[in-house]
């Protein structure tokens, strides 16, 4: 049976290259990982840096697969195939460390039943319930069987994990999942209100906008392009003036008509949920009178009426 690479690590971070990474981000990049360890750490300067040295790409979670292409020193060049993007046809693309990687067989969380994360953080412990490390929402694991007040996960190293039955939803394959409503969305999004804004983010540690957007739609059941510029050109476009609630809102430079650069979820009444920037949080903000009604420019919806 063939193998495949499925991510070790509860957050793994796709580096533009495999010498992006810094001396300070060490936390990051080893097996065992220390995000919130790594994130403490960084200054606004540091942070900043990680999109202006343009230093990430993206991230992928605990029992997530990837497609290996080429290796160089400690570092794998990948794919990642659950993010579809317009850099490369078979998912996003970038560099991870060779250790945050594991090759399993009989891996599978597309077809059979699964387990998902709804807490923005979860402890993942062993099958003794020894606490082993912090799992990110939306990571999915293969369902083994429920203990009392447990559920009982595959892990990526062979072993049997658990996870509290009230962290986590269990069905029978990602096709059940319960397809959501526009206001499902906003209602998911609001779960991370404060969560600090984090270039190249997609967890519940940190997210960028896009990442934002990318996973409150993954929570209700619609896969979408990885970046904002690829965002807005899926789903149904909508005219600004019938946007709802769970809409994903499309910014762009010179009031508009430029450059795509910012992408946020309609909150109604003319308020926007999203992740602004380096050194702020996730939010809900007037849009009025501010420089996002000025370069508003798309409006896509992903979400289908009544979740149906």
């Amino acid at each position: 049976m063939l193998s495949k690479y499925i991510i070790n690590v509860p957050v793994a971070t796709i580096w533009t290259s495999y010498d992006s990474p810094r001396s300070i981000d060490q936390k990051a990049v080893s097996n065992p990982t220390d995000i919130k360890g790594w994130l403490s750490s960084l200054n606004y300067e540091t942070r900043l840096e990680l999109c202006n040295a343009n230093l990430i790409q993206s991230q992928l979670l605990y029992g997530q697969e990837l497609l290996m292409l080429d290796e160089k020193e400690e570092y794998y060049h990948i794919i990642a195939l659950t993010q579809s993007s317009s850099k490369d046809e078979r998912g996003y693309p970038g560099w991870i460390p060779k250790n945050q990687v594991a090759e399993v067989e009989n891996w599978d969380i597309t077809n059979g039943a699964i387990v998902i994360v709804q807490n923005n953080i979860s402890t993942l412990s062993s099958k003794d319930g020894v606490p082993i490390t912090e799992l990110s929402f939306q990571t999915i694991l293969p369902f083994l069987e429920s203990k009392e007040n447990v559920v009982m996960v595959k892990l990526p190293n062979g072993e049997v994990g658990q996870l509290k039955r009230g962290d986590v939803t269990v069905i029978d394959s990602w096709n059940d999942v319960t397809k959501g409503s526009g206001e499902d969305i906003v209602s998911s999004g609001e779960k991370f209100l404060d969560l600090p804004y984090l270039w190249g983010g997609m967890s519940g540690f940190g997210m960028d906008c896009s990442g934002f957007s990318y996973t409150m739609c993954k929570a209700n059941g619609y896969i979408i392009p990885r970046d904002a510029t690829d965002q807005a050109k899926e789903g149904k476009e909508i005219a600004i003036h019938s946007i709802k609630p769970g809409d994903l809102l499309f910014f762009a430079y010179e009031e508009g008509k430029g450059k795509i650069h910012h992408v946020g979820i309609y909150y109604g009444e003319d308020k926007l949920l999203h992740s602004p920037k380096t050194g702020r949080d996730i939010e809900i903000l007037p849009m009025k009178d501010t420089i996002y009604e000025k370069e508003l420019c798309v409006a896509r919806r992903y979400w289908l009426k009544d979740g149906e």
